[in-house]
């Protein structure tokens, strides 16, 4: 799972920084695994200058963006097929992950200073929509590649049903750590922690595990399967008659934005694992080089929740077409340069109807 990385002070007489995260801690308490000589290693102070600053920007992108998807599905789209619902589902599954972003940028600074209760729910939620995002970018390049390849259109009450097992399967996937979010209180700190906390050796196993799971149920299968349906995609635009230049494009741009967004991090997060398992040979330079990486990719990683609007939705003309629809019955329509706009976009909107809509607004 995606580390939410803290600063944290050891406040000993030389003042030495270190970090602790959700699933790996640079401190004395939890540094199971990890060389004695990197104990006294300065990590500086980059996560709580650069997170908080990033987390706020996806959190307003996201949320912006899914409410946007949330308002046209619900009051114009109507649900009428399993693209639909499977649209409907990844922009919830984007709001819950981007939810999370106002507390982590907090406690990117510090601390955790919102409770036990908040924590449970905060980084549950986290988790939850962590996993619930991937597979349903997963479920809509298999749908995709049905309709496209197949030409098989799967109907609205399948795809309720395979949104609830993909729910299903997103709360399995984040499990075990559900079962031991809690508050824990370390140099006169409080910690949100996601793996117990209670025995080294199980602190520092679960966080190896955590990783690899990560790694697989986030990473390898995912990219496999949208590799595959997309590749599938590409070699049936390319043998039509007709030019499918812009489609070709938008389907090389969801493959490329989805590795590009979380292979960083889960590559990162490997190399963390390896680390605790001192299975490379680290050094305080390259340790320090480890952190920041994960911090950078993590950051890079949350903002495909922001991305996703704009990839699976915003591109599509017939999703345009919607927008400006709502738009002309909202009071901005009354403004006479936004009238003479929205009747000239939603004239051009319903005057083009491409392949591009097909794939972009139901990937």
């Amino acid at each position: 799972m995606i580390y939410t990385a803290v600063q944290m002070s050891l406040n000993e007489p030389d003042n030495e920084e270190t970090y602790t995260t959700a699933f790996y801690d640079y401190d004395e308490y939890y540094n199971v695994g990890v060389d004695e000589s990197m104990l006294s290693c300065d990590y500086g102070v980059h996560a709580s200058n650069i997170l908080p600053m990033l987390y706020s920007l996806f959190f307003v992108m996201g949320l912006l963006g899914n409410l946007l998807v949330l308002w046209v599905m619900l009051m114009a789209v109507k649900l009428r097929n399993m693209t639909d619902i499977c649209l409907l589902n990844l922009a919830l599954a984007d709001l819950l992950l981007v939810s999370s972003l106002p507390f982590l940028a907090h406690y990117a600074r510090g601390q955790w200073v919102f409770g036990g209760a908040m924590c449970t729910m905060v980084l549950g939620v986290y988790h939850i929509g962590f996993y619930s995002g991937i597979f349903f970018v997963v479920l809509m390049s298999v749908d995709r590649y049905l309709a496209v390849v197949h030409s098989v259109s799967a109907p609205k009450t399948y795809g309720i049903l395979a949104s609830v097992v993909i729910w299903i399967i997103a709360v399995a996937a984040s499990f075990p750590e559900l079962m031991y979010l809690q508050t824990n209180e370390h140099n006169n700190k409080t910690y949100c922690q996601s793996y117990p906390t209670d025995d080294h050796n199980s602190h520092h196993y679960a966080n190896t595990v955590g990783i690899i799971k990560m790694n697989v149920l986030g990473l390898i299968i995912p990219l496999c399967v949208i590799v595959f349906c997309y590749s599938m995609i590409l070699h049936r635009l390319l043998t039509v008659r007709s030019s499918r230049k812009q489609a070709v494009r938008l389907v090389i741009v969801v493959m490329v934005v989805f590795f590009c967004c979380w292979a960083p991090y889960n590559i990162a997060a490997f190399m963390k694992a390896l680390e605790l398992n001192k299975l490379i040979e680290t050094s305080c330079e390259k340790s320090k080089a480890i952190t920041l990486s994960l911090q950078i990719t993590e950051a890079l990683a949350y903002s495909h929740s922001g991305l996703n609007p704009i990839l699976y939705v915003f591109v599509g003309e017939k999703f345009r077409k919607h927008i400006f629809r709502l738009l002309c019955k909202t009071p901005i329509s009354r403004l006479q340069f936004m009238k003479r706009y929205l009747t000239q976009a939603t004239g051009l909107a319903y005057s083009r109807t491409t392949i591009v809509d097909e794939i972009s607004t139901a990937v």
